[in-house]
């Protein structure tokens, strides 16, 4: 028996360059930075070495109610905005509830309501407590919100993997309508983790940029004075339905989600295998998944978080994976101008591939002056590009801390 074939019926975002899809794309295509100084006193009263980031460009409190927002950890209340907008993109689906599922993914989950509430505790004592405190922290709790909000039954899934989880998300909910289990399913990633400790934790890994004196330009993929990376919050989130199902009521499609490839390296708790074979291996079976070859794929979002251990590392990865074809590759690094999403990113730029491919254009990577040598991709500089026409397809790359690989191939509906 055949398997389904799975697509994208609605879009949704908020992140640091718009509140929606289309304020988004327009800022990617403009190569516009979202990194900004943040207005707190963060890094001088904590002594952080890092006083910017990338934070949402239109705050939730804007979108949902007050009630919502107190009853949600920013992390779900960032997700409930990104899936509204994706579900009214779709066209608010008619569907059983028993056959609509839910796949949200985060890296670090409700964090501003644990601290908060730890603060509470030993500032005020325990009962001062807010009752909801467990229901807003859980990992799982933006999930579960979208879960109840929309009434999706089928399931209500939260994957852990670091900064893959937006991206394992999205794979776990191709394999639901797979394997059957659902018609239609809200999938993606969410964060919300800029706050005084990820911070100070990320820097004294030494994984964040420290350019304080230029933080538009301090995301800078694959250039040789890159520093690391700079963190972001927001959501991703797609409406994936089986193409039948999608068919039967007329919805506008907008990609087909092809194929998806998981991996693990097994190396390291943080860096990734210096060998990229985990990479590689995620992207080999991303595209054996979706039945294309090299010669089909003509874009590449990269993982590109601009790091100096792992920008490499991928680059070499997609070379081995496409071959000959990877001259054919426009490679893309969105982060440089979003900042990393952590949980969220592989959602995000999951959103920028679809419409990569839906609108046969690819987004620039900004702030690369000089390319690190070595570095052998066709990496999409400072301005799009046009993507060829006819049916192409693309790969979404999100690896996280942990050696947590995936890969997903979209292509032209």
């Amino acid at each position: 028996m055949a398997r389904p074939s799975v697509v994208i019926t609605g879009l949704g975002t908020t992140n640091p360059l718009g509140g929606d899809v289309a304020s988004t794309w327009e800022a990617a295509l403009a190569g516009r930075s979202g990194v900004r100084t943040l207005e707190n006193d963060w890094a001088e009263k904590y002594e952080i070495p890092v006083n910017f980031a990338a934070e949402l460009a239109v705050k939730p409190d804007t979108v949902l109610t007050r009630q919502e927002t107190r009853r949600m950890d920013p992390s779900a209340q960032y997700a409930m905005v990104a899936a509204r907008e994706a579900w009214a993109d779709a066209g608010s689906p008619e569907v059983d509830g028993e056959r609509l599922g839910v796949v949200i993914g985060s890296g670090i989950g409700g964090i501003w309501t644990t601290l908060t509430a730890w603060d509470t505790v030993t500032e005020k004592g325990a009962r001062r407590v807010l009752p909801l405190t467990v229901p807003m922290l859980m990992a799982n709790s933006p999930a579960a919100n979208v879960s109840v909000a929309f009434g999706a039954k089928a399931g209500a899934h939260a994957p852990i993997s670091a900064c893959a989880s937006g991206a394992e998300a999205i794979a776990y909910g191709l394999d639901m309508i797979r394997d059957g289990r659902a018609d239609v399913v809200i999938a993606g990633g969410t964060e919300a983790a800029i706050h005084p400790l990820p911070l100070a934790a990320f820097a004294k890994m030494q994984a964040l940029s420290t350019r304080n004196d230029d933080p538009a330009a301090a995301s800078r993929p694959y250039d040789v004075d890159r520093d690391g990376f700079v963190m972001g919050e927001g959501s991703g989130i797609v409406v994936l339905e089986s193409a039948e199902h999608a068919a039967a009521r007329g919805a506008r499609v907008h990609a087909v989600l092809a194929g998806a490839g998981m991996t693990a390296d097994a190396f390291d708790i943080a860096p990734p295998d210096p060998t990229g074979a985990g990479q590689q291996r995620a992207m080999e079976i991303a595209l054996a998944d979706s039945g294309l070859t090299t010669s089909d794929i003509v874009h590449v979002n990269a993982h590109a978080t601009s790091t100096p251990a792992g920008d490499g590392v991928e680059a070499a990865a997609v070379r081995r994976s496409l071959g000959a074809d990877a001259d054919s590759a426009a490679v893309s690094a969105t982060k440089s101008m979003t900042g990393h999403l952590l949980g969220g990113a592989g959602a995000l730029e999951t959103v920028l591939t679809v419409l990569a491919v839906r609108e046969h254009v690819a987004p620039p990577t900004i702030n690369v002056a000089q390319l690190q040598e070595g570095i052998e991709i066709d990496l999409v500089r400072d301005t799009p590009r046009p993507l060829r026409s006819g049916d192409i397809a693309a790969v979404n790359n999100a690896f996280g801390f942990g050696g947590h690989n995936v890969a997903l191939v979209v292509r032209t509906a």
